[in-house]
């Protein structure tokens, strides 16, 4: 079922007689339970026409590097085969998005995207929508619930989003249907970059090479899948009780392949709901309300990325404590390789920097340090988010700016008033310890970290 709530059509332009449906893939990398894709083959069969998927790689996407693009361009491998199966052709340029959309569009009776609540992706799909002389329909489907069906404003917190979400669900979380295509598009004779070499397609990008590869992640669909058959059958049980241990090892690892589209929300959500594992509640309570409580936030808050987007409460405390005195103070290039005092900080920062992804729990750490060893807490929300949006494969992404400015009192609310933190939540190493073992952890990433030398 695609929800018409999903369609929204950016601009007022009629059907032409093209010769193919063109869906631009952006979000949502691949070719299963892809609302977008479903939509275009549905009207596509209805026009007694074939589909073309375009997708173009630029070198501009903000603060994006080779780390991230090796890990999409695994995942686009898989896409373009796994389309070629279905006799859709796949067409990727070496150009800006929105540039080559339209040139690609100039043919086409129709145009499909699927949406983004970035800035830049925003941006992109307004200049296609003035540019091009076809139709154009966005279609939401990296989100359970529409982000304007979901709340019509921001929430300030998951409690006031919570029930918002939570009756919309039933109408949402049912399985997509997917249809056969009934032309094919892999005879017509449209120029595509080659990427069946990574490596080879990597060094023709100007792209930022000073963050390698991840070493733990590949991208795709596959090992989306694998990962999660793994975490259904092996972790999710223990998931409530464990989350919050990063020795424990029972997250799912789909943050991401969430950021780049490589698997469906939806899809995870129904696999999850059809178990009866005590941990089914709490992991559902991340991915649906915590995560779109973060796409509510970027929607609808122009300021997501600095520390403008804190609620009055936060800002006010944060700037009052602003010339207290540190006990530590450190700079982006102490922070940056991990030069503090604290063993397990310099754990979290490691893992990050080897692996691509920091355990949730020890992400909440690590953000509360550098607010209280950062000259002042403006200094410290833009060296966070900076290096968040450097290493993290799931940074650059709702998840990572909602999570970067929780750390800062969004989505929170105040608490006693201390020195450096004001009314922002405290964290520190004796809470740790309480909830896991710290020094376990440190032992982890040191293997690691040896590991990765060899």
């Amino acid at each position: 079922m695609i929800q018409p709530e999903r369609i929204e059509v950016l601009n007022g332009k009629s059907l032409t007689d093209g010769k193919y449906v063109l869906y631009w893939m952006q979000a949502a990398q691949r070719a299963e339970y892809n609302h977008a894709l479903e939509y275009s083959i549905r009207n596509a069969n209805e026009l007694r026409k074939p589909v073309v998927v375009f997708f173009g790689i630029t070198e501009n996407f903000p603060e994006a590097n080779e780390r991230h693009y090796y890990f999409m361009l695994e995942g686009l491998k898989q896409v373009q085969t796994a389309l070629q199966r279905k006799g859709i052709q796949m067409v990727i340029w070496h150009k800006s998005p929105d540039v080559g959309t339209v040139a690609v569009a100039e043919e086409a009776a129709l145009l499909v995207v699927d949406a983004g609540q970035l800035r830049i992706q925003r941006r992109w799909r307004e200049n296609v929508a003035r540019r091009i002389t076809c139709p154009l329909h966005e279609v939401e489907t990296n989100l359970i619930v529409p982000v304007e069906q979901a709340s019509d404003k921001e929430n300030f917190s998951a409690g006031t989003f919570r029930p918002r979400i939570t009756k919309q669900l039933d109408y949402y979380l049912v399985p997509l249907r997917h249809t056969k295509p009934k032309r094919d598009s892999i005879g017509l004779k449209l120029k595509s970059l080659n990427i069946d070499n990574i490596d080879r397609t990597i060094s023709k990008l100007k792209v930022d090479r000073s963050v390698g590869k991840a070493s733990t992640f590949e991208g795709g669909s596959e090992e989306a899948k694998r990962r999660l058959s793994d975490f259904l059958k092996t972790k999710l049980d223990r998931f409530a009780e464990l989350r919050n241990d990063p020795g424990a090892e029972c997250l799912s690892n789909m943050s991401p392949y969430l950021h780049f589209g490589q698997i469906s929300p939806l899809y995870i959500a129904l696999e999850v709901s059809k178990t009866a594992s005590p941990g089914k509640d709490a992991y559902l309570e991340e991915l649906i309300v915590r995560r779109e409580l973060s796409h509510n936030f970027v929607f609808y808050n122009s300021n997501y990325d600095s520390f403008a987007c804190l609620p009055p409460w936060a800002r006010n405390t944060l700037n009052y404590h602003r010339r207290d005195k540190r006990e530590y103070a450190y700079s982006l290039a102490e922070f940056e390789p991990a030069k503090t005092h604290d063993p397990y900080w310099n754990a979290a920062q490691k893992e990050m920097l080897i692996t691509g992804k920091m355990h949730g729990y020890m992400r909440m750490y690590w953000g509360k340090k550098i607010l209280e060893w950062s000259k002042d807490p403006r200094t410290a929300f833009k060296i966070a988010l900076y290096l968040n949006n450097k290493y993290e494969l799931d940074g650059r992404d709702p998840n990572g700016f909602a999570g970067v400015a929780w750390c800062f009192g969004k989505h929170d609310r105040a608490w006693g008033e201390r020195p450096v933190f004001g009314k922002v939540r405290y964290m520190n190493a004796a809470g740790l310890k309480r909830k896991f073992d710290p020094d376990a952890y440190v032992k982890k990433i040191q293997a690691l970290e040896k590991a990765n030398e060899r």
